[in-house]
């Protein structure tokens, strides 16, 4: 397991290097951003739900956003043999999905950012970009990802004693140079441990965008006629 974790730090900053060679790490931002906009559009009703409001945001926040990893990802490479023999197996599989979600994610991004060419971000681009991008094998990838990280979680958040070994390591986490990589284990504990039962909401956020990543692969939907996907409003689209 810490080798696949070490293995997808790895992947994510190649290409974080190749998308800052090349110039478009800033559109690779905004896209993320617009990303991270649009679902908490689509799933407007779950994130005004209290219970389920730190786990939307954690989601957002600490596994997909445009929030710079590198230090988290240069923590973990440096202490993960070391986690992986005091953290419980579920808890490693939990960080294992989450490092993995992000290198897919990246990458589908550049693909993404590729297919934009440019082109202003809203609705009905991103609707092309991701139809002509392709890979919906590696888009149903993301998704089950999520779905076996939900499953994680949930086992997790039941350990018995999980969340004071958290609370107790902070500050020794922080007096060793490693306060970020703990914030992202504390916030996914603290953000799922408040909803009690994960699949609660995990398993409504799959379904829908498994409906609309079909809908979006369809070449019977015409696009951006029959766009599925919501209007998102933000600062950096027009």
């Amino acid at each position: 397991m810490p080798q696949n974790i070490v293995k997808h730090i790895h992947r994510v900053n190649a290409l974080r290097d190749l998308a800052l060679k090349v110039g478009i790490m800033d559109s690779i931002h905004e896209l993320q951003h617009w990303q991270c906009e649009r679902l908490l559009v689509s799933h407007d009703d779950l994130a005004k739900q209290a219970r389920y409001q730190k786990a939307m945001q954690f989601f957002v926040d600490e596994l997909y956003g445009p929030k710079d990893f590198s230090q988290r990802d240069a923590d973990l490479i440096r202490v993960i043999p070391k986690l992986a023999k005091v953290l419980p197996d579920k808890a490693m599989n939990a960080m294992n999905d989450a490092l993995a979600l992000n290198a897919l994610s990246f990458d589908l991004d550049m693909q993404m950012v590729h297919q934009l060419k440019g082109a202003p971000l809203n609705r009905d681009s991103y609707a092309l970009a991701y139809r002509n991008t392709g890979r919906q094998q590696d888009r149903q990838r993301q998704l089950d990802i999520i779905a076996h990280l939900g499953d994680q979680l949930g086992d997790v958040i039941k350990i018995r004693g999980i969340g004071m070994l958290i609370s107790l390591s902070r500050r020794p986490a922080k007096l060793a140079g490693l306060l970020s990589l703990h914030e992202l284990l504390e916030n996914g504990f603290h953000s799922f441990k408040a909803i009690g039962d994960v699949q609660s909401f995990i398993h409504p956020v799959l379904e829908r965008e498994e409906a609309l990543m079909h809908v979006l692969f369809d070449e019977s939907v015409p696009l951006p006629e029959d766009n599925p996907l919501p209007i998102v409003s933000t600062n950096l689209t027009a």
